[in-house]
């Protein structure tokens, strides 16, 4: 079987400025993948560049073990990879309910697809937003709205969720439930999880695999539960 999501050599840049070089990556069915770096290192990017939001300069992507490189975002999200950007970018002036249903439009080119109701499973991982569902998002907390965000995009039934920095600026109690729900992801929906974090604790507490980043390449990956998180740390330089 082939993994769920694999690039092969992939260099991006921003006009004449590469910023991405020959990344090799790969993410297993139902696993939890890592990638680490400071800023300004290309996280970002490579997740842009996956979800198709950034075009690819050389290199192939690969999703179920077919070529994406050259598809739309869109294509993407309707193939069952799942987006929860940095900043979250929810919709202020619509409702909790409303923002949720938007995710519900990755749904509409997949085969036997005709939902119009937000999943359950999003209300039971978050009680939070079906409590606050008439509510509108601009008025939510940082939390959240970041729950709210990582709702709409499992609102789609993803078979990859890619997360930029999901811990930005979310107080400590939130952080350990949105740990204790992205394991669940994992683990209950079979939903295979690319995040992109500072945070090592929070990233260690539930991947299987870790890559780190330097600028612009990968300088490291492994299985979490080989190697000691103090020296990714220090690699990190955190």
């Amino acid at each position: 079987m082939p993994p769920l999501l694999s690039l092969d050599a992939v260099s991006a840049a921003y006009g004449q400025s590469r910023v991405l070089w020959d990344i090799d990556l790969a993410t297993e069915a139902g696993t939890a993948v890592a990638l680490l770096g400071r800023n300004g290192v290309g996280k970002t990017t490579l997740l842009r560049t996956i979800i198709g939001l950034h075009r690819v300069a050389t290199g192939k992507i690969f999703f179920e073990g077919k070529d994406v490189t050259r598809l739309s975002a869109h294509e993407r999200a309707w193939r069952g990879i799942g987006f929860v950007p940095q900043g979250r970018n929810i919709f202020p002036h619509l409702t909790v309910e409303e923002n949720l249903k938007i995710g519900l439009a990755a749904l509409a080119g997949r085969a036997g697809s005709g939902e119009t109701d937000v999943p359950d499973y999003v209300f039971d991982l978050f009680p939070t937003l079906a409590r606050l569902r008439n509510r509108k998002g601009g008025v939510l907390s940082g939390g959240e709205q970041q729950q709210l965000a990582i709702g709409r995009a499992l609102a789609g039934r993803p078979r990859l969720l890619l997360l930029d920095e999901p811990t930005e600026g979310i107080q400590p109690s939130i952080v350990k439930q949105i740990e204790k729900v992205l394991d669940q992801v994992r683990r209950e929906l079979k939903i295979s999880i690319l995040i992109v974090e500072q945070y090592l604790d929070f990233a260690w507490a539930f991947a299987d695999r870790y890559y780190v980043m330097q600028r612009g390449r990968i300088v490291r990956d492994g299985w979490t539960q080989e190697h000691d998180p103090a020296a990714v740390a220090e690699l990190l330089n955190i």
